[in-house]
């Protein structure tokens, strides 16, 4: 089968950023399947390619995956006027790759949300190719949501086109329960949908095993007490600012020992870094995006995963963010301050804590009580890999991936 797969931030472990889409891919290929990835060129990502272009793009093979780069630059530090142009971009030079190119399945997963435009395209101009989308985030009730997209006319528009989208599939890929039951509220009767969340890597990330001396890490982190991590983006959806505020709590507990690091980029980090400055935040330390590859050595030789989200109620269900499942196949115990099915989760496993949003004093005390108790930290750890496991294996769910795709070729 010749499959032909868009997703606008594509990028291999070499980036600094999620490699869903890479890995899928590769496990298409080793089941037989012509696989080309149609991509863009995003701040974090490492798509596999160098060179010159052709016209605005690069192609090459990259670990048996047909790579289109459509060098368009994005980054989270953009307006977001300048991302929706960007997006849109996008979106229609995919529409003419997708015109001249031979398959047999189109795959699209957002976000964005216009990554569902070459899908409904081609719905009309090659009625007889199948259209499977993957949704990452349910737009446009997130941003609604959030507040970051108020216009009635672009809530129109978007609403219009997440119809559109979930019309013309012939089926869909959620990434949680509560993507999928929005899904399954607005696509076409009798469209199959499938819940695959993100998955964990068990070979890149995983504990430190017992007698294993500490590496040469690429982050001058603490050596001693409590080290917390967070990964990723840190945008106005990630929220923070909560982990600010029980730093303040730590900070008048004369809690040094208990250590809140950063890693990652995004257009709040300036903001984060004056504010964590300015109050005299000592226990809070920022550093830039690593690749996937250091990020699971540094990972290796921490205590804690944070896995932080402004407290939108969209977000409890509606959301399979990459850095949870690193975190527990590297066997790290989570805490959590939002609720929702990786909250009920990480209880029902014990596997961590989860805290009530917008508590700082009830963050601090769920870091406090993991720093005086290292053998409940520990197990909490063991259990976190066992969850990795036994529920998130990424070869496993590569396996259903590819068996869905196959079961809807025809």
């Amino acid at each position: 089968m010749n499959i032909l797969y868009f997703h606008q931030h594509f990028s291999t472990p070499s980036g600094s950023t999620g490699t869903r889409s890479y890995e899928m891919a590769r496990r298409l290929v080793q089941s037989g399947h012509r696989v080309t990835m149609v991509c863009g060129s995003g701040a974090l990502a490492d798509t596999g390619l160098s060179g010159s272009r052709d016209n605005g793009l690069r192609r090459g093979t990259v670990d048996g995956i047909d790579v289109v780069e459509i060098c368009l630059k994005y980054s989270n530090y953009d307006s977001l006027p300048k991302r929706a142009a960007i997006f849109l971009k996008f979106a229609f030079k995919s529409c003419a790759i997708a015109w001249k190119e031979e398959y047999d399945l189109l795959f699209a997963t957002s976000t964005p949300l216009t990554a569902g435009i070459p899908g409904i395209v081609m719905r009309v101009l090659k009625p007889g190719r199948k259209f499977v989308f993957e949704v990452r985030d349910l737009w446009p009730e997130l941003p609604k949501a959030m507040g970051v997209v108020t216009n009635p006319a672009v809530l129109l528009g978007m609403s219009v086109l997440e119809k559109m989208s979930y019309t013309a599939m012939h089926a869909g890929v959620a990434l949680s329960p509560g993507i999928r039951e929005g899904m399954a509220r607005r696509s076409a009767p009798g469209a199959q949908i499938a819940m695959i969340p993100n998955g964990c890597d068990l070979d890149l990330f995983r504990p430190v095993r017992d007698g294993e001396e500490r590496e040469n890490l690429p982050l001058d982190i603490p050596r001693t007490g409590l080290r917390c991590v967070f990964t990723g983006a840190h945008g106005l959806a990630n929220g923070l600012d909560a982990v600010l505020d029980a730093a303040t709590e730590l900070k008048r507990r004369g809690r040094g020992d208990i250590h809140l690091l950063f890693i990652g980029d995004g257009k709040l980090k300036p903001a984060l870094r004056q504010r964590a400055e300015r109050e005299g935040l000592g226990n809070c330390r920022f550093y830039d995006p690593i690749p996937k590859t250091e990020l699971a050595r540094v990972l290796r030789h921490l205590d804690v995963g944070m896995m932080i989200l402004d407290d939108v109620p969209a977000f409890y269900y509606g959301t399979s963010p990459n850095k949870f499942f690193d975190y527990i196949a590297t066997g790290l115990a989570v805490v959590t301050n939002y609720p929702g099915w990786l909250a009920e989760m990480i209880g029902e496993h014990r596997c961590g804590v989860a805290v009530p949003p917008r508590n700082p004093s009830a963050f601090a005390d769920a870091l406090c009580a993991l720093a005086n108790d290292p053998d409940r930290r520990r197990e909490g750890g063991k259990n976190a890999r066992r969850l990795a496991e036994g529920h998130f294996a990424r070869e496993r769910l590569a396996t259903e991936f590819v068996d869905f795709l196959e079961m809807n070729k025809s």
